[in-house]
């Protein structure tokens, strides 16, 4: 693939984006003592950090378009490394929330410039090659990010979590002013940038797939949020044994993409989807039923996830790409909009498991088994939206 240089930085840009998300779990005891305050009320943070990355994509999106990629996205990295320092002094668990809401408002930018990096970059079935590389390192984040974070804190303590966060936002901040970006894409578009979100959010063939992608991302945020309080209460994990769960999570997550990028310009997208979307219900339902038959095993529980998380790694860089070429505004529009619906959904499933957070399982699964369900009909959605257009070009 060409333009490698600004799918490097893009992918750097994004495993510290989501990065951010799995590497304070395995310290959530040690926050929560810290702090001090109950450890569902740590598990917050991740919902907080999900809104602060969902609220602003749109902002972003628009800003990208009107001022250029570069300087957007090192304005998203100050906020990020800004945010990363000051949670390392928060005085208690309002303040660590908060911090993390405005974290989440810069990773939001560089998850988006990241996107649209590669989308300036690509098209078609190399876009959803070059969205798979985004995918992988997507994971290796929230697995390994997850590992690196449980060695920080039993080393250091849970503050050189944040403070290496802020550390790999500057040195991409330095790096960021060598990088040739792409010839910049404009929408087709003189509209308000609330007309033209309207306008692709309309568009049936974009809803359909950008919600195919999404619901599977929420069942990951929602296992990220149930699963330290299952794994480290119920079976007695302890904060290393859970971060070595990151490397299976991420051997998983990278198969998957490497098949997108391996065989998709050869099965086509939809179908590969599908498989993907079918994966993610079964690893679910396999979660379920071994919650609920055999809830003292926590090996029917961990890796059902990883067969989940496979088949997500499948589906979710090919939903970014047929929903940005379905979109009927090109540029950084519709990329701001799936990430800001991506994220949106991930915040409301994070704060709905939230409330689910216990030492059992089934409720967890329950949820992911229904909401791999809703990405299995959105796939069926985009099949359709697929057989329309042919027949009306047909015509």
């Amino acid at each position: 693939m060409k333009n490698t240089t600004p799918l490097a930085l893009a992918c750097s840009a994004a495993f510290l984006s989501q990065v951010g998300i799995s590497s304070y779990l395995p310290a959530v005891p040690a926050i929560a003592q810290s702090l001090p305050a109950a450890e569902d009320q740590v598990a917050l943070a991740l919902a907080a950090y999900l809104v602060g990355m969902a609220l602003p994509m749109l902002l972003w999106g628009s800003l990208g378009e009107r001022f250029g990629r570069k300087p957007v996205l090192l304005v998203a990295l100050a906020v990020y490394a800004s945010a990363s320092v000051a949670i390392a002094s928060a005085f208690n668990v309002e303040s660590f929330l908060a911090l993390r809401l405005i974290q989440g408002l810069g990773a939001g930018g560089i998850s988006v410039m990241a996107r649209v990096l590669v989308r300036d970059s690509f098209s078609g079935t190399l876009l959803a090659k070059g969205l798979s590389w985004l995918g992988m390192t997507f994971v290796i984040a929230l697995g390994i990010g997850q590992f690196l974070g449980s060695l920080l804190q039993a080393a250091f303590g849970w503050k050189a979590i944040f403070y290496s966060l802020a550390i790999g936002a500057v040195i991409l901040m330095l790096v960021l002013p060598r990088v040739i970006f792409p010839t910049l894409v404009k929408a087709d578009s003189s509209a308000s940038a609330w007309c033209v979100y309207t306008q692709i959010l309309r568009h049936p063939a974009f809803l359909h797939a950008a919600l195919a992608g999404g619901l599977g991302y929420a069942v990951i945020i929602a296992f990220n949020t149930c699963a330290p309080m299952i794994l480290q209460g119920r079976f007695e994990w302890s904060a290393a044994q859970y971060g070595w769960l990151g490397w299976p999570i991420s051997g998983a997550y990278l198969a998957g993409a490497l098949m997108v990028n391996r065989f998709v310009a050869h099965t086509g997208r939809l179908m590969m989807m599908g498989w993907g979307v079918g994966l993610v219900l079964l690893g679910t339902a396999i979660m379920l039923l071994g919650s609920v038959f055999a809830s003292g095993l926590a090996l029917l529980l961990w890796l059902p996830y990883c067969l989940a998380v496979l088949g997500q790694s499948m589906s979710y860089p090919i939903s970014l790409s047929v929903a940005n070429d379905e979109s009927p505004i090109s540029g950084s529009y519709a990329m701001a909009l799936s990430g800001f619906m991506h994220q949106l959904i991930a915040a409301l499933i994070g704060g709905v498991a939230s409330l689910l957070v216990s030492q059992q399982a089934w409720p967890l699964a329950l949820l992911c088994v229904a909401l791999a369900g809703g990405a299995c009909v959105c796939v069926a959605c985009c099949r359709s939206d697929q057989n329309a257009l042919r027949k009306i070009s047909s015509i």
